[in-house]
């Protein structure tokens, strides 16, 4: 019996909550990991899993087990890591999950020289605009902006950039500038629903929430800015959003006298997960480039 791997196989088990969602994470058939799980039963002299209406649960051995396995995953991934060295890359498949138009102008450019540099290592880029499951789906590391709402994962912060109302020149040319945010509810706004209608600035002392008019309402940030680029209207939207964009000129930024709640990116792992040194070093790599 290969410990290690038993000892993974019960992690996924217990995260996944089925022998089915182990079996998909790990890619083996369901009875390997039946096999696998009565086997570290039997070497382990205690039953670590009980079947309930609600699926497979540990017992009380199998949550103390858990966490010491996990530990275990996790030291053995990292002294793998150390071991072939920085030099020598990273090995098997590494799963990234990102919201789409992020990974579009952001992580997907950074990826040829990370892939380059580990020769060995298969990626699965995950793009959703929702935070999705980051264990039932198998994600070994996200990226995610914003508050996050899990304080169950383990989580970095990697940079932080300003929220702005963007628009087009030739929306502006049609509509005017907004000179102040109250004008903005005579403005036709593109709602992104992640961000909602009310938008609230600040000024030195001086707070404003405006409430703003929409005919569009976009669950997907690909389609926001498919409909400020159509110059339907003005956003608000993060500066990475836009950034190709506000750099070329073809969007521009108002009402810059005015501050928006910041947003904060963050790289985000499962915690205990046994590919946490290969999502460390992606981590590391994204931080390093992505800043610079």
């Amino acid at each position: 019996m290969d410990r290690l791997a038993s000892m993974e196989t019960f992690v996924r088990v217990v995260e996944t909550g089925s022998f089915s969602g182990a079996a998909r994470q790990l890619r083996v058939g369901q009875p390997a990991v039946s096999k696998s799980i009565a086997q570290l039963e039997q070497y382990l002299g205690v039953k670590l899993l009980t079947r309930s209406t609600r699926g497979l649960t540990p017992t009380e051995a199998g949550l103390g087990y858990l966490e010491r396995a996990r530990r275990a995953l996790e030291e053995a991934a990292e002294a793998e890591l150390a071991a072939r060295g920085a030099g020598a890359g990273l090995k098997g498949r590494l799963r990234i999950s990102a919201a789409v138009t992020f990974a579009r102008i952001h992580l997907i450019p950074l990826l040829p020289k990370f892939l380059a540099q580990n020769p060995e290592l298969d990626l699965e880029i995950v793009l959703d605009d929702r935070q999705i499951d980051l264990v039932q789906e198998g994600i070994d590391v996200a990226l995610r902006m914003g508050k996050l709402m899990d304080s169950a994962l383990t989580a970095r912060r990697i940079s932080r950039c300003k929220h702005l109302v963007v628009g087009t020149p030739a929306y502006f040319d049609r509509a005017g500038t907004p000179a102040t945010p109250s004008e903005l509810s005579k403005h036709q706004a593109i709602v992104y629903l992640q961000e909602g209608r009310v938008w609230s600035f600040r000024r030195n002392s001086s707070e404003a929430a405006v409430t703003v008019q929409s005919r569009l309402r976009v669950t997907a940030a690909e389609g926001v800015r498919a409909a400020v680029l159509a110059d339907v209207g003005l956003t608000i939207a993060s500066e990475w959003m836009f950034s190709p964009e506000l750099r070329s000129g073809i969007v521009r930024a108002v009402l810059s006298e005015w501050s928006l709640p910041a947003l904060d990116l963050w790289a985000v792992l499962p915690s205990g997960r046994a590919a946490t040194a290969k999502a460390r070093a992606f981590v590391d790599y994204f931080e390093r480039t992505f800043s610079t």
